[in-house]
């Protein structure tokens, strides 16, 4: 594309990966990082079994790059199941090495299971990518003997990490989940401040990831403990007691854009509360703020005095701590629907398809062709071939610069450093790097782990400078693999399916506008604060909490096809103004419940029923097309009624979706 002053100069949706990420410099990670794959070398020296300690590392590698997670316990989960398949893996790998033909259909194998299992959740999805990448280095190295000997020193290295990770458990036991939670107050604290200006939706997404993680922190803590400790449950009430100002929040932008901004002391009474909840202090203090005749200023004091009280509370109130927003199952319920929905998952068998296609093909041209190492072939396609962590063409770009700029530091490690003891210094610094650049980017990770691996693999093959253009070569390749028969050969890769994800949204969106004005059950209340008492609808607050996540998902899907070349990317961008007015759908119908909880004359259910309607015609609209088709909504109504933001939202998005023609068009 050309410039305005001639220069020929990239498309954007091919050069988003290359801009680094800002992100702060996570130093426990990058210290962990550095003692884990550095040891296991220098132990190997000292040993006199260089590849053993090399082995060792290579398993640390995947429990540095696995370690994710916040909470303690989650990170036990993420790093050592991972691993129990990458010990799977390895073996099969180990078995079949030389072998020819049987390699490729074993491998082939492996990969389709790989990739129905990732279609699961991260953990999942973490354990299938070990299996296969393990699989695939031990169908292309040689291993030491006996064949269980490299599937335990990769072990170990992953229990190096664990180690490492524990060593601050006694001390921080709690700590990753009450910062969470603090973490999420502040959130909505930043979402107040923006009320009524243009970074409210932005602050709003900020807000659902940030609340998301703190449930999924607490509650798959809690389903792992039998009973409920004080510190958990009081968590869960502090974190629950949000949902009230939530809820207020639409109601308070909608009164900042009309009536001016709100008082300064919401915000920092906010804030004050996020301190506590992280230090733990119960000092009970009322919110000062100024009286007010409005529903949505009503709704916010009401809200934020809840939370005080709850959040100064050293034994919660019993309602407080109902999982009222969905408690996870049992693991072994999970664990049955899971492996239900991947086996039955047409998406699941289409991706796992995909995958072992593309490992076939790039174990089949080194089994006829004389790559040396030709592991680096599939595991790059392993590497691209993953849909949950971005777009698959974007992500073959990133890896052939990200490989390209890891040589570079390769070659210069390979050819000036001598073999020995000068790999333990190096190999620190080298893996230091892992964390800080993993932070910025997918092509800077691959910039930081190439090195890594080739160090390793040059402990494992006494190569040096040797191994540095073939994997240039087996990473072209792999990308190129992965390109042609992992998305140009699968339409549905670069013909966008976000339509039928967007139009789930705006039916559930409907479902949502019906469902917050239903009369409220006989005997049950609607204060503001009902998030966290007995007369709450329990049902309503699932199916909210339920569609903001949907709407999150949505923007991710959106965002990962805008680095996807057109026609995918042209299209979502086309779409992305319908997925924002969907998102402000759902923002005007809780404003306008909030404001009847709080004396605002309640809608005629008729004009419930119009809104809803026009947007299940939307929602069928969208899934009947992949082209946006002229709609004209009519939506009558009182315009100074509580619904008129949500018609007039309604409308927009009935424009947006199709605007109308004019009298004279075609």
């Amino acid at each position: 594309m050309a410039s305005g002053t001639g220069r020929m100069v990239p498309p954007a949706w091919l050069t988003a990966g290359l801009r680094p990420e800002p992100a702060p410099v996570p130093w426990p990670a990058t210290v962990r990082a550095a003692l884990a794959l550095s040891l296991p070398l220098a132990a190997g020296l000292a040993l006199d079994r260089p590849a053993e300690g090399a082995l060792v590392s290579m398993g640390a590698l995947s429990g540095v790059i696995g370690d994710t997670a916040d909470a303690y316990r989650m990170r036990v989960f993420n790093i050592a199941v991972p691993q129990l398949f990458g010990a799977l893996g390895v073996t099969l790998g180990t078995l079949v090495f030389g072998h020819g033909w049987l390699a490729v259909a074993t491998l082939t194998l492996v990969a389709l299971v790989s990739g129905m299992i990732s279609s699961i959740g991260a953990v999942a999805s973490a354990s299938g990518l070990l299996l296969l990448l393990n699989a695939v280095v031990g169908a292309g190295l040689p291993m030491p003997d006996p064949w269980w000997k490299a599937p335990v020193l990769l072990g170990l290295g992953g229990l190096v990490v664990l180690a490492l990770t524990l060593l601050g458990w006694p001390l921080r036991r709690a700590a990753p989940e009450r910062a969470a939670v603090a973490a999420t107050y502040r959130t909505v604290a930043d979402l107040y401040e923006a009320a009524g200006s243009e970074a409210y939706q932005e602050k709003r997404h900020a807000v659902t990831g940030s609340l998301n993680q703190s449930y999924d922190l607490i509650l798959a803590r809690r389903t792992r403990q039998h009973g409920r400790t004080s510190s958990l449950a009081r968590l869960l009430a502090q974190l629950n007691v949000l949902i009230p100002l939530l809820e207020a929040a639409p109601a308070a932008d909608l009164r900042a854009r009309r009536h001016g901004p709100l008082p300064p002391a919401v915000a920092a009474t906010v804030r004050e509360l996020a301190d506590a909840v992280e230090h733990g202090r119960a000092e009970p203090a009322a919110p000062a703020l100024p009286p007010s005749d409005r529903p949505s200023d009503k709704a916010v004091a009401h809200a934020l005095r809840h939370a005080a009280t709850v959040v100064h509370e050293t034994e919660p109130h019993p309602h407080d701590v109902d999982d009222r927003l969905g408690r996870p199952a049992s693991l072994a319920v999970r664990a049955r629907r899971a492996t239900r929905t991947m086996l039955l998952s047409a998406p699941s068998w289409r991706y796992g398809l995909r995958l072992a296609l593309c490992i076939g093909l790039a174990q089949s041209l080194v089994s006829l062709i004389a790559v040396p190492r030709s592991y680096w072939v599939a595991l790059t396609v392993t590497f691209v071939m993953k849909p949950d962590f971005g777009s698959v063409f974007s992500r073959a770009v990133l890896r052939a610069v990200g490989t390209c700029l890891g040589l570079v530091s390769a070659a210069l490690v390979l050819a000036e450093v001598p073999r020995g003891w000068w790999d333990v210094p190096v190999m620190a610094v080298l893996a230091a790097l892992i964390p800080v650049f993993s932070a910025k980017g997918y092509a800077f990770q691959t910039a930081a782990v190439t090195p890594v691996i080739l160090l390793l693999s040059d402990a494992l093959n006494q190569q040096g400078f040797d191994l540095v253009l073939p994997r240039l070569y087996d990473s072209l390749i792999g990308c190129a693999i992965a390109l042609v028969a992992g998305y140009l050969l699968w339409p549905e890769s670069w013909h966008s399916r976000i339509g039928d994800r967007l139009a789930d949204a705006v039916a559930d969106a409907a479902a949502y506008a019906a469902l917050a004005f239903r009369p409220a059950a006989p005997g049950t209340g609607a204060s503001g604060a009902g998030a966290s008492r007995p007369g709450v609808d329990a049902a309503r607050l699932r199916a909210r909490r339920k569609l903001y996540r949907d709407l999150s998902a949505v923007r991710s899907e959106f965002q990962r096809a805008l680095t996807e070349p057109p026609p995918t990317g042209t299209r979502a961008a086309a779409w992305w103004p319908l997925a924002i007015a969907v998102e402000r759908i759902v923002d005007a119908t809780t404003a306008a419940r909030i404001r009847v909880a709080h004396g605002a004359p309640p809608p005629d259910p008729a004009e419930v029923a119009e809104v809803a309607r026009e947007l299940r015609e939307l929602a069928d609209g969208l899934r009947a097309t992949d082209v946006l088709v002229p709609v004209r909504a009519h939506l009558p109504g009182d315009e100074d009624g509580v619904l008129a933001p949500l018609r007039q939202e309604v409308r927009a998005a009935r424009a947006i979706a199709g605007p109308e023609l004019p009298p004279d068009g075609p």
